[in-house]
């Protein structure tokens, strides 16, 4: 599972593999929970879930209940964007709950003083 972790103060995002067995602290939550950043080795900050994504790449929605599967007919947010004005489609997205299938959970910062981040989330060297 990767955890997204976006500092609203910098505007940056950082990205983290978390092991099988940390998976449990986030499965079960829903959108709009707070966690602790201990959890996932962010010590002292407090994260709230934001949204996240299945093994599938549908998007989940915080107004969809559970971690079901639904065709839902939306006409803008997350897993839509309309083109037109007035513009509504029927689209598969999955509920607010994250459960084993989620891929990715998306996270951001509310509050918290600890390691800066740059320093937990070491930058990568582009290969050339």
């Amino acid at each position: 599972m990767r955890i997204v972790v976006a500092d609203p103060k910098t505007g940056k995002t950082y990205q983290k593999e978390i092991a099988k067995e940390m998976e449990n602290s986030v499965v079960g939550k829903k959108i709009g929970d707070q966690l602790d950043g201990n959890i996932i080795g962010l010590a002292g900050y407090t994260l709230e879930f934001t949204g996240g994504s299945d093994k599938s790449g549908f998007p989940m929605r915080e107004d969809v209940q559970g971690q079901r599967k639904v065709h839902s007919l939306l006409s803008d947010g997350p897993g839509f964007n309309p083109t037109r004005k007035g513009e509504r489609k029927r689209k598969l997205i999955r509920g607010n709950t994250y459960s084993n299938e989620t891929m990715q959970v998306n996270m951001k910062i509310i509050n918290g003083q600890g390691q800066p981040l740059d320093q937990i989330f070491p930058k990568k060297e582009e290969k050339k």
